[in-house]
């Protein structure tokens, strides 16, 4: 059973500034909520609830968050807005929520090996802070179901068009199913006449203990920073491992506009303003016309 999750949000977040100046890209809301709060939902309804987060200089805001404010409590509760102080006690309640810092910005791959000692030599999910994913059956207990069956390391893929495969970690094998796909080869960001296949990785794996040695014998790589992706490469080479090709939409929140668009289309998900709101989108478009 997979009972710990580890969720890196340690990155500068550069493509947002200014707004990330202050405060770190996963605390950027998508409507009203913060877009690391999906993550641990996502952690939570797949029935984890030991969560560490690798966060890094300036991310106070995200421990901040998840910590109880009793001030605001009290405010809400004069207010007597009990649907208002119950979400914020969820919020304060939905997980136990450890941190730790990573050090140096040198890579996705350096800030898991964090997560070693935490960990405990058990198994554990991985799930990126800055993507969500929108899933009838959450994707991250969807992984652990592929887990649970083969006993090895899972990552999550989706197809993407082939001239975008130079931005992700892409993966090939043998297909075993429909779904499933036994890995040869991942590589991290291949030029698109290089790419093994359109199968990009999607932010969500489920890690055996084995990867914390695959990454101490990592040597940097693109951007020399020390890639997850490269010691899944290394790992590969005595481990088996599975892509599993997710059922469920991600929303990769790494620029302005695909933040954008995924705020338009949750705000669109909301009963409170849907409606209001899309006619306001109509004579928008009506008035660019």
């Amino acid at each position: 059973m997979i009972k710990k999750a580890v969720i890196p949000a340690a990155g500068f977040g550069t493509r947002f500034l200014p707004a990330t100046k202050a405060q770190p890209k996963e605390m950027l809301p998508i409507v009203d909520t913060p877009t690391i709060q999906y993550v641990v939902q996502e952690a939570v309804d797949s029935g984890i609830e030991d969560i560490l987060i690798i966060s890094g200089k300036g991310k106070r805001s995200i421990e901040d968050h998840f910590d109880r404010n009793f001030e605001l409590e009290n405010h809400i509760k004069e207010k007597e807005d009990d649907a208002l102080y119950n979400k914020m006690r969820y919020i304060e309640d939905m997980a136990n929520i450890h941190y730790v810092r990573q050090k140096e910005m040198i890579g996705l791959g350096d800030a898991i090996s964090y997560a070693k000692a935490h960990c405990n030599n058990e198994p554990f999910a991985v799930l990126l802070g800055d993507t969500i994913i929108d899933s009838v059956i959450p994707v991250t207990r969807q992984l652990i179901d592929i887990y649970n069956q083969f006993r090895q390391t899972v990552i999550a893929v989706e197809e993407v068009p082939q001239e975008k495969v130079s931005r992700y970690g892409i993966a090939g094998g043998k297909k075993i199913s429909e779904r499933i796909m036994q890995l040869n080869e991942l590589i991290e960001k291949p030029e698109v006449n290089k790419a093994p296949s359109n199968m990009a990785i999607a932010g969500r794996y489920i890690l055996t203990p084995e990867i914390f040695n695959a990454l101490e014998n990592t040597p940097t790589g693109k951007g020399d920073e020390i890639q997850l992706t490269d010691a899944l490469m290394l790992l590969l080479k005595h481990d088996n491992i599975v892509a599993y090709t997710i059922e469920g939409k991600r929303y990769d929140l790494g620029s302005k506009l695909d933040f954008l668009k995924t705020t338009v289309e949750f705000a669109l998900k909301r009963k409170e303003f849907a409606e209001p709101f899309k006619e306001f989108l109509k004579e928008t478009v009506k008035n660019l016309k």
